[in-house]
């Protein structure tokens, strides 16, 4: 198909029971900036039940919400048969730009849309833009992030996927107005999962936490981790942790920061025992304050700490923790 068929910019709202996942917005925002550079229309899809609220989607920018509805098939995380629906949708409708969220669904759901679409994609972009072509370019680290890639797609549409908490969410605005545009869908015959239990030992979201308090490698067992749970805690925050801490077994990978992991942007983040690889800088570097804690003078986190300490972490967090135990009483 010829360029010229292709208008507007289409963002992937992925939802979970119901609720949408906020990359949708973040990718919202963003995709306005895309538009106003086209002067070309802002669209969303959300697949799944009758009363999820799309509205939403309006309120934060979406000229457009198409919401294929079904009660029971987009009730599990099947990528064979959102990628059919979406498919379709994309095909008759045809915007030029299509955008998911690098979360696990959409890491998984967008390569099967692109291939089936026979178009190009780029997997965990940190910034995206117009170039004066009119064609998107697509941002994202490379080597270790010490380069970034530009990269633009010659067929259409143009797609990539994109790392939560990279762009802010779109301003909410109750007054504006969309169009809801219903979409009956496809009741695949191709569908490969099924879900027998949902097994949770963990209820965290570090990526909305304002406190994170991270382990590295410095924590020797799990009885130790203690520590920093508690000052995580007294903080009102969350427990992150380096790769390197996650591959000995001591914490989960629900926990992990980083490029691997996941990325943060908390008003406070406390690096505990952490040299600072850089695929761990990548997921925290963004934060407010970066406080570091480190017994080597020469580790690389000092050089995007904002306060850096350096001594024996067993010693610091114990008199950390009882000091803002003292303030509080």
């Amino acid at each position: 198909m010829e360029e010229k068929e292709y208008k507007g910019v289409l963002v992937f709202a992925e939802q979970k029971r119901g609720d949408i996942h906020k990359v949708a917005y973040e990718l919202l925002g963003k995709g306005k900036t895309l538009c106003d550079k086209l002067n070309c229309s802002l669209m969303s899809v959300v697949l799944g039940q009758p009363d999820i609220n799309v509205n939403e989607l309006v309120y934060r920018g979406a000229d457009k919400v198409y919401h294929i509805e079904d009660e029971m098939i987009f009730s599990v995380p099947d990528e064979v048969v959102y990628a059919e629906n979406l498919v379709k949708l994309i095909k008759d409708i045809k915007p030029e730009i299509c955008l998911f969220g690098a979360t696990t669904f959409g890491r998984s759901l967008a390569p099967r849309v692109a291939a089936i679409l026979e178009t190009g994609l780029t997997a965990d972009c940190t910034d995206l833009s117009i170039d004066d072509d009119m064609r998107l370019i697509q941002i994202r680290p490379a080597f270790s992030e010490n380069i970034l890639a530009h990269i633009k797609s010659d067929n259409y549409p143009q797609m990539a996927t994109v790392r939560y908490k990279e762009f802010d969410e779109a301003h909410r605005d109750e007054t504006k107005t969309g169009e809801i545009i219903k979409v009956k869908a496809i009741k695949s015959g191709n569908c490969l999962v099924e879900v027998l239990e949902e097994i949770s030992n963990e209820n965290i979201n570090i990526a909305d936490a304002d406190v994170v308090v991270s382990a590295g490698v410095g924590i020797k067992n799990t009885e130790d981790l203690k520590m920093i749970q508690e000052l995580a805690l007294l903080l009102g925050g969350e427990v992150g942790a380096s790769r390197a801490l996650v591959e000995t077994g001591i914490i989960s990978k629900a926990h992990q920061v980083g490029y691997s992991g996941s990325r943060v942007k908390p008003k406070i983040y406390i690096a505990c025992g952490i040299s600072g690889a850089p695929q761990h800088v990548a997921g925290m570097k963004e934060s407010g304050i970066i406080i570091a804690i480190n017994n080597d003078p020469s580790a690389p986190i000092f050089k995007v700490a904002d306060y850096s300490i350096v001594g024996d972490m067993y010693k610091i967090i114990p008199e950390l923790i009882e000091a803002i135990k003292n303030k509080k009483n």
